[in-house]
């Protein structure tokens, strides 16, 4: 296999990382993680246990993806993203003792096909991140981002629509509810307050 892993890089030996991809230094990934091929795992980012990244994933330096994440293939995680896996965190139960692995229940944040975590944004699980999303730098996650969505704040609100480029969407004036990429012309239309392609 074609796998490059830098020196100080930790993988676990139960993970498995997918031909083609690069591990950079000081990265983690942890017991029974699954990469995809030709994915990026920058450096010193952190991939927790049984943690799912599909093909062509990118997670920027310092990324933080907590069990049970699940990433879609071609989904970009930003320079100190973070996934959260608790919805209630405590380090402590209500007795004081340390709280450890069985006493609480990891949550997942599900991040669908193509969509893109903007720098230093937070998924507070249990969230999904639609198809082809995009999470602008610094927001917060606090529920479900429909595909296509631009969702910017704190908490995150949509703002927007983008399309498979990464580029806002403009309105068609022609066509209600119609939505136009301006870089590649691809067409959208806004239904039931989602996004479809192919309008």
């Amino acid at each position: 296999m074609n796998v490059q892993v830098r020196p100080t890089a930790q993988v676990d030996e139960t993970a498995t990382v997918g031909d083609g991809s690069t591990v950079w230094d000081l990265a983690q990934i942890r017991e029974d993680a699954r990469l995809g091929r030709g994915c990026i795992v920058g450096r010193g980012a952190y991939v927790g246990p049984g943690v799912r990244i599909g093909d062509h994933v990118k997670l920027q330096n310092y990324a933080l993806v907590y069990e049970p994440a699940v990433l879609a293939d071609g989904v970009f995680v930003g320079p100190a993203a973070v996934l959260t896996n608790d919805y209630f965190p405590r380090s402590v139960d209500v007795e004081g003792r340390l709280k450890r692995g069985g006493d609480w229940q990891a949550v997942a944040v599900v991040v669908d096909e193509g969509a893109s975590l903007g720098a230093r944004s937070v998924c507070v699980a249990p969230v999904r991140v639609g198809r082809w999303a995009l999470v602008a730098a610094g927001a917060v996650v606090t529920r479900d981002v429909p595909d296509f969505a631009l969702v910017a704040g704190v908490p995150a609100r949509r703002i927007g629509w983008v399309g498979r480029a990464g580029v806002r969407l403009t309105e068609r004036a022609d066509t209600p509810g119609g939505w136009e990429c301006p870089e590649t012309g691809a067409l959208y239309e806004e239904k039931d307050g989602g996004l479809v392609e192919g309008a």
